[in-house]
């Protein structure tokens, strides 16, 4: 199981109030959320490996030199003082942008990571690279065992897949009891694109209607369900690119004149969608479940620390810990 850390706490962090705090005051809603999210997909998908995917770089460059626009919306204006699009957190003239994050989830981010690692569940993340890459690679690598991604990001029904093991996507976008498992049949129904090749299939589609929330343009004038209607005709990205670009072929004039003008935005996007499957991740360590917490003195502490007690009781209940009181 292969969880989109960043896609999850903040869903935990605007699902509960910030009236959870810790004994000291701090909210711990994100914290508490999160920990309760892996006890409920443990309980749930009986995982027997499970990695938290990590953004350490949120807005990678080798994105943003192909399409500046990519997530641009989302930069933290820079605080008096500071240079725009560089971090306010010491990394002056790093040149790095900083993601408009709450405040009060900020420093949960710092908790949940000091949790997870007195746990031993792992983590995994690659320079220069976002959870989605490091969760393309993990999927493209497995061999062995089913995998499931958990995710609210739409971007990973891309990695859906048969073969060589199955890949699934939960989507817990709207929450996750009301998560949809994803795999090419699903994708393909609820996206109109081929079951054959439903992943990349899904990926081009949203190349050529673009994504707002990730400052992707789009092809003028090609929506959701005609973008569906023509990499189904046509097979592919690809072969629609050279239908259009033939006189005597039958694509729409209008989308035919749209694909032609767009034809650096396609180029550049195809690199900017897709997720990687060879990037260098760093990982934490095993990613086998641990049958007992890694570091029993620190847990405790955080538990003390943090008032989290319940969740992390749930989540020993659900790992099958015997967690001393």
């Amino acid at each position: 199981m292969l969880l989109d850390g960043a896609s999850l706490w903040f869903r935990s962090f605007f699902a509960l109030p910030e009236k959870m705090t810790s004994p000291d005051g701090r909210p711990v809603n994100a914290v508490r959320g999160f920990i309760d999210t892996i006890a409920n997909l443990v309980v749930r998908e009986h995982p027997s490996r499970l990695v938290v995917c990590l953004d350490l770089d949120w807005r990678p460059a080798f994105r943003t030199e192909l399409i500046p626009t990519y997530k641009a919306h989302r930069v933290a204006a820079p605080a008096d003082g500071e240079n725009p699009g560089v971090s306010g957190s010491g990394a002056s003239g790093s040149g790095i942008d900083v993601e408009e994050v709450p405040d009060t989830l900020t420093p949960q981010v710092d908790m949940i990571m000091a949790v997870l690692a007195a746990a031993g569940i792992a983590t995994s993340g690659a320079e220069g690279c976002e959870a989605d890459d490091v969760i393309g690679t993990l999927a493209y690598d497995e061999a062995t065992d089913p995998v499931i991604v958990v995710s609210g990001d739409r971007d990973l029904l891309q990695v859906v897949a048969d073969d060589p093991v199955p890949v699934r996507v939960l989507y817990v976008g709207r929450g996750l009891a009301k998560a949809e498992m994803m795999g090419p049949v699903e994708v393909a129904e609820k996206y109109g694109v081929p079951v054959e090749r439903a992943g990349v299939g899904y990926a081009e589609m949203s190349i050529l209607r673009g994504d707002p929330s990730d400052g992707l343009p789009g092809v003028p004038g090609i929506g959701e369900k005609t973008a569906a209607k023509l990499i189904t005709e046509f097979g592919s990205l690809d072969a629609l690119e050279a239908a259009a670009a033939d006189p005597s072929s039958n694509v729409p004039t209008r989308s035919r004149k749209s694909l032609l003008a767009s034809a650096d935005y396609l180029e550049a996007a195809r690199t900017v969608v897709a997720v990687r499957t060879d990037a260098e991740t760093i990982d934490s360590g095993p990613d086998v479940l641990p049958d007992e917490p890694a570091d029993p003195e620190s847990l405790a502490e955080l538990i003390e620390e943090l008032g989290i007690g319940a969740s992390v009781g749930r989540l020993a209940k659900a790992l099958g810990w015997s967690m001393a009181r």
